[in-house]
């Protein structure tokens, strides 16, 4: 009897123990996810505000209002934090494509507006940044390629399934993605480095709004 009750006391006590067991490590999970999060947002604005040859791990650190210690127990090295970086940017564009493009009605105005809208944002800034500097840094085009790879896949894939009217023409589909891309992407590195003037703009949407109509399936129009 006092074996089954002293078992019984210890089934009763490690009942009690596993929830604050578990809620200890769900706040520790939950503080280290924001932390990553702080980080990487910091990577954005030192991409942004000083380039890729001037973003270290304490200029990062500094940003995120941490030690660089404290940055190293989440980051193990500056391309770990690179590559949650890109990751992060790649999923931010997915989830804004994705909001857009779940509206009852595929309105092609309202389409490239929110495209345009994102590709203004910091987040396309410390991307381009990335990708110029891939071109002439080893390092870096090995983190940055395959993530680019893997994210035209899934945006692709997610435009198929988010844009079931084009199914008819995938290649008029394939050329219209490309055309918005490369446009409004081209767009805003114009405006960023000079080379265009912001008052162009509301010109060149309207014409790639119109080629995007010229270029639907006539069911969708």
């Amino acid at each position: 009897m006092a074996l089954s009750r002293t078992r019984t006391t210890r089934t009763k006590s490690t009942a009690k123990a596993t929830p604050s067991r578990a809620s200890g490590g769900t706040l520790q999970a939950a503080k280290a996810a924001q932390t990553r999060s702080r980080l990487i947002d910091a990577t954005v604005r030192c991409l942004v505000k000083y380039g890729y040859a001037n973003t270290t791990t304490p200029r990062v650190a500094e940003e995120a209002g941490l030690s660089r210690g404290a940055m190293m127990h989440h980051f193990e090295n500056g391309a770990a934090l690179i590559k949650a970086t890109v990751k992060e940017l790649h999923e931010k564009r997915l989830r804004a494509f994705r909001r857009a493009a779940e509206k009852p009605e595929h309105d092609v105005d309202t389409l490239v507006e929110t495209y345009w809208a994102q590709v203004q944002k910091p987040a396309f800034i410390a991307f381009h940044e990335l990708a110029v500097a891939a071109r002439t840094d080893k390092d870096l085009a090995e983190i940055l390629h395959p993530l680019q790879e893997e994210f035209r896949e899934r945006f692709n894939a997610q435009a198929e399934t988010l844009f079931p009217e084009w199914a008819s023409v995938p290649e008029q589909f394939d050329l219209a993605m490309n055309l918005s891309q490369t446009i409004l992407e081209g767009m805003a590195i114009g405006i960023e480095t000079g080379a265009m003037s912001p008052e162009k703009v509301p010109a060149m949407l309207h014409h790639l709004e119109n080629q995007i109509r010229a270029l639907m399936p006539p069911a969708a129009t």
